[in-house]
């Protein structure tokens, strides 16, 4: 159980950094749910190239709506840069994304490879004392010259 000191406590670079770690490993190999709910705001907003979504209800559908698209994800973190504010943290991601797609009927999968550009505001969590995603944004979306698109 965290302490009054514990969740009052500014956030640490390091925290930031495992909780962009943690949220990518857990979406490579398709976590629960309710691991993923663990790393984010009951009330997050997260914008997606094809959605904005604002609480765990949204995201639990376009969590389960991907997980059955995409298949042998793999995220490599490039950069997190962390600032820290009164609230928590501003956080510049960049993440190498590589996922395979089937569209039927066609005979093979496609591969899908981009760099993309993230800004996230990160605070800890009153009940467990973590970091937590409370904004999550896709900036922009650039494509490997061999990828496939969207």
């Amino acid at each position: 159980m965290p302490t009054l000191a514990t969740q009052a406590a500014p956030l640490l670079t390091a925290e930031v950094q495992q909780l962009a770690a943690d949220w990518y490993q857990k979406l490579d190999v398709h976590a629960p749910l309710v691991e993923l709910l663990s790393l984010i705001d009951e009330e997050a907003e997260m914008k997606f190239p094809e959605a904005t979504l604002r609480g765990e209800a949204e995201f639990e559908g376009w969590y389960e709506r991907v997980i059955r698209i995409f298949f042998d994800e793999v995220h490599t973190l490039k950069t997190v840069d962390v600032t820290p504010t009164d609230a928590g943290a501003d956080v510049k991601v960049v993440v190498h994304w590589e996922a395979s797609v089937w569209n039927p009927p066609a005979a093979k999968s496609q591969r899908i490879k981009l760099d993309a550009y993230q800004t996230w505001k990160v605070r800890r969590s009153p009940i467990a004392g973590k970091p937590i995603i409370a904004t999550y944004i896709v900036d922009e979306l650039k494509y490997d010259a061999d990828s496939a698109k969207l």
